[in-house]
């Protein structure tokens, strides 16, 4: 059965780049048994611009602080038989302040790892977006329509 949303869910995520590899994030909590893998991010809150969203989301799941660039990605999800339907905007994104600490824990409790990896590494792994290698070591504005929920 088909759940009625009033609107799709805004969610932000950052491309933050080191040394030419990615910062990537587990995708569900730990004990969900899934191997997927997405850049940090999170749902926006209302009455914060979505660079403020995305500062404190990618500080809550990984300890870093960031300076919110550029918007780099229009991404669609949904999954039918929900009815759930998000639209992520991804922004380019570079680090002021700290390092990866495998010993941070994300006080929602969801992302348990993070790790840089290099195209060939993302490549290898289940992510999502699809285009997710495309955007971070492409150029320029993309645009994912509407793409199955991945679990």
């Amino acid at each position: 059965m088909l759940r009625a949303h009033a609107s799709p869910r805004l969610a932000v995520r950052g491309l933050v780049m080191q040394d030419d590899q990615l910062l990537i994030v587990n995708a569900w909590s730990a004990g969900q048994g899934s191997d997927l893998w997405c850049a940090p991010g999170g749902g926006a809150e209302p009455g914060q611009s979505l660079p403020e969203n995305l500062a404190r989301e990618i500080h809550e799941e990984t300890g870093l602080r960031v300076s919110v660039g550029a918007p780099c990605l229009v991404n669609e999800y949904h999954e039918p038989d929900s009815g759930f339907h998000q639209v992520e905007v991804f922004f380019r994104c570079e680090i002021e302040a700290g390092e990866i600490d495998h010993a941070w824990r994300d006080p929602e409790g969801v992302v348990t790892e993070r790790r840089f990896v290099t195209r060939d590494e993302l490549g290898a792994l289940r992510h999502k977006p699809d285009s997710l290698g495309e955007v971070a070591w492409g150029e320029g504005l993309f645009y994912d329509p509407l793409e199955l929920l991945a679990r």
